[in-house]
């Protein structure tokens, strides 16, 4: 694991600690947000960057869930939620950047609020195509705060900047069926599909 990675994994840490003690403040936006993306899940689900499984509760009954985190004690509560949920689903120690799938494995992929964190945005989603079966979905809501200004200005310090996932994607082949904003334009919710 890459330095960047170890920064950003410690970080998540640290952030997922307050918002799972918060967590019933999230605002209804979200909360429908995580609903609506889940739900539009068909077949063999992959969630990259499933921290503590959130979304678990949100899933249609007949996908079959893989999911994947980079840090092994995020799994481990993930588990334990699909396990209190009576869940069945796979989990794996997974960086998003190099997928251990086959190519074509997934007819969904589901990303909530982590693309954002990842150290190579264009790497990421190239894996997520790659793993997705020609007419694959991937449902993505993502912070977006810095794309906007001032913070697009200070984003162009960075050595990585981020960019606009929905671009990046578009970038890497997928086709963008729909995408809004929400949070006074903070948040992007994505659809998209590999053709």
């Amino acid at each position: 694991m890459d330095t960047r990675t170890k920064h950003t994994r410690r970080r998540w840490n640290r952030l997922t600690s307050h918002t799972e003690h918060n967590g019933r403040f999230q605002s209804p936006a979200m909360l429908r947000t995580r609903e609506i993306l889940c739900a539009g899940a068909r077949g063999n689900t992959l969630e990259v960057a499933v921290g503590t499984g959130r979304n678990l509760s949100y899933y249609p009954p007949q996908i079959r869930l893989t999911a994947i985190d980079p840090d092994p004690e995020m799994l481990d509560r993930a588990r334990e939620r699909a396990e209190d949920l009576g869940m069945v689903a796979r989990f794996a120690e997974s960086d998003t950047r190099e997928l251990k799938f086959a190519d074509q494995t997934f007819d969904t992929v589901l990303c909530t609020f982590a693309m954002c964190a990842v150290p190579d945005q264009k790497r990421a989603l190239s894996e997520i195509h790659r793993v997705l079966v020609p007419g694959g979905r991937l449902l993505m809501v993502d912070h977006i705060e810095y794309a906007l200004f001032p913070g697009r200005h200070a984003e162009r310090l960075r050595e990585n900047p981020r960019r606009l996932p929905r671009e990046v994607a578009v970038e890497v082949g997928f086709e963008v069926g729909h995408h809004d904003r929400l949070l006074l334009g903070l948040v992007e919710r994505v659809v998209a599909h590999r053709p």
